[in-house]
């Protein structure tokens, strides 16, 4: 349970160090988002406690193909804020697509040969 706890708190901190470099440079805010480190410490988390490296080269391989549908989103967000939509609809329609992507990856992922 403590493991938990301490895995809980240091993605919060992650969130909320982003949350704050952004106030001041937004720019090095959005490098640090973009760094794998999720990932990471997830893969990281993953390989201790269940050290098995067909399960972590799944994983991984897994969580490439699962990035390329979310990139979308930080494109269309910008363009919508700039077309003066709100930060909410942006952020809806933003996740939205994502979703609708995931959606048809997941479907035609299987039919392409990819393990996901």
């Amino acid at each position: 349970m403590l493991a938990l706890i301490a895995k809980a708190l240091l993605s919060g901190a992650l969130i909320v160090a982003i949350a704050e470099i952004g106030k001041r440079q937004p720019g090095f805010a959005a490098l640090v988002a973009s760094l794998p480190l999720v990932s990471i410490l997830g893969m990281v988390l993953l390989w201790s406690g269940r050290p098995d490296a067909e399960n972590m080269a799944h994983h991984a391989e897994a969580t490439f193909w699962y990035v390329l549908p979310s990139l979308p989103m930080f494109l269309l967000i910008p363009v919508l804020l700039r077309s003066g939509v709100s930060f909410w609809v942006a952020l809806v329609a933003g996740c939205a697509l994502t979703i609708a992507l995931y959606l048809g990856l997941m479907a035609l992922g299987p039919r392409l040969g990819l393990r996901l």
